[in-house]
């Protein structure tokens, strides 16, 4: 297991993605985040079942950074209760990896 984490969050509109992206990049909290539009969500929500159009933000960080990644997002998310998973990265590309830990603080 590598020090490296994925934070996956989804947001309601492309504006907001990338305000939460950029907001997220300039701070050094991510070396990247790809921004994935277009995705259906189906969830509960208050004992209803809902559908949305979404972007799905994936953030590259690191295990030191995820928990400033989170408070970030639940900062400038418009969702009463934005997703926040936090994926530990295995392996990977070691130049990759090692770019991931140089572009975050």
């Amino acid at each position: 297991m590598t020090n490296k984490r994925i934070v996956l969050t989804t947001a309601g509109s492309q504006k907001e993605a990338r305000k939460i992206a950029r907001a997220l990049i300039e701070r050094r909290l991510a070396a990247c985040v790809n921004i994935v539009p277009g995705v259906e969500s189906v969830y509960r929500w208050k004992s209803k079942v809902e559908r949305a159009r979404e972007w799905l933000l994936v953030v590259k960080t690191t295990k030191a950074r995820a928990g400033d990644v989170e408070r970030t997002i639940k900062a400038i998310h418009s969702y009463e209760m934005p997703e926040v998973v936090v994926i530990g990265v295995e392996s990977g590309s070691r130049a990759y990896l090692d770019w991931v830990g140089e572009s975050i603080e």
